[in-house]
């Protein structure tokens, strides 16, 4: 029975998810925002798409939902303490993205 080798980035990357979840990030990195404000923000990405990212995060405790009692009901999404730590390294990412692409 052969054991799998884990890998921390795969493991890291299945957390964090596909390219929606990079740009979703990069939005609350900026502050807490609504469903809309994200659709707005991210081209092209549709609204079954932006919350599949959003449940697949909010899952992997990356993203708060935070949900108010209004009418119609209010919910806002931020970033927890795992998700802003994902900061510095979507950051170095960027910057090389920039330098070799």
């Amino acid at each position: 029975m052969e054991n799998a080798v884990e890998c921390s980035i795969e493991k890291a990357l299945n957390i964090i998810g596909g390219k929606w979840s990079f740009l979703v990030l990069r939005e609350l990195f900026e502050g807490t925002k609504r469903f809309g404000e994200l659709q707005k923000a991210i081209n092209n990405i549709s609204p079954k798409a932006l919350t599949d990212t959003l449940r697949h995060l909010e899952r992997n405790e990356i993203v708060i939902r935070t949900a108010y009692p209004t009418v119609p009901v209010t919910v806002e999404y931020s970033l927890s303490e795992k998700g802003h730590a994902l900061h510095k390294i979507l950051k170095e990412m960027k910057l090389w993205g920039a330098q070799w692409t």
